[in-house]
C-alpha cells in the first residue's frame, strides 16, 4: 500500500481525540448514551486508525500486544470479580452492593461506573487485539 504523509498526519493529530472521546463515552455511559462498550470500540477504533496509517508493527510499539492481553484479560477478571462481591454481599451476581447517589451525578449509579470501565477497557483491548492478528495476516 502506498504510503501518504497527509494520513499519516492526520491519524497521528485525530488517534488522541479519539482516545479521548472513548474515555467520555465510558466515563459518562451510566448518564448519557454511551458507555463501556460503545467507548470501548472507540478506545479501538483510534488503535486501527493508527495500523491503518502507520502499520502494525509501528502501532505495537505504542501498544505492545503482551500489555493489551493483560490488560484484557485483568479487566475480565474485575469484571467476574464484581459479580463475585455481589454474591459475598448476599445479593444477585452483578447485582449493585454499593450506595447510590443524587441522580445525575457522576457517582449516582453505584458500581455502573466502575463496571462500565472494566467493559470499556475489556472491549477496547479484545478489538485492538483481533484487528493486531488480522493485520499482521498478509
Amino acid at each position: 500500500m502506498k504510503e501518504s504523509e497527509i494520513v499519516d498526519m492526520i491519524s497521528r493529530k485525530l488517534a488522541p481525540y479519539i482516545l479521548l472521546f472513548g474515555l467520555y463515552l465510558i466515563s459518562f455511559g451510566h448518564l448519557s448514551p454511551g458507555g463501556g462498550f460503545q467507548g470501548g470500540v472507540v478506545l479501538a477504533s483510534a488503535v486501527i486508525l493508527l495500523c491503518l496509517s502507520k502499520g502494525v508493527t509501528q502501532v505495537q510499539k505504542l501498544f505492545p500486544t503482551e500489555k493489551i492481553s493483560l490488560l484484557e484479560t485483568s479487566a475480565f477478571f474485575l469484571f467476574l470479580l464484581i459479580g463475585i462481591v455481589g454474591l459475598l454481599a448476599g445479593k444477585f451476581f452483578l447485582e449493585n452492593f454499593l450506595p447510590l447517589g443524587e441522580a445525575g451525578e457522576v457517582p449516582s449509579g453505584g458500581f455502573i461506573f466502575f463496571l462500565n470501565i472494566i467493559i470499556g477497557l475489556k472491549v477496547g483491548a479484545g478489538i485492538s487485539l483481533i484487528c493486531f492478528y488480522f493485520f499482521r495476516e498478509k
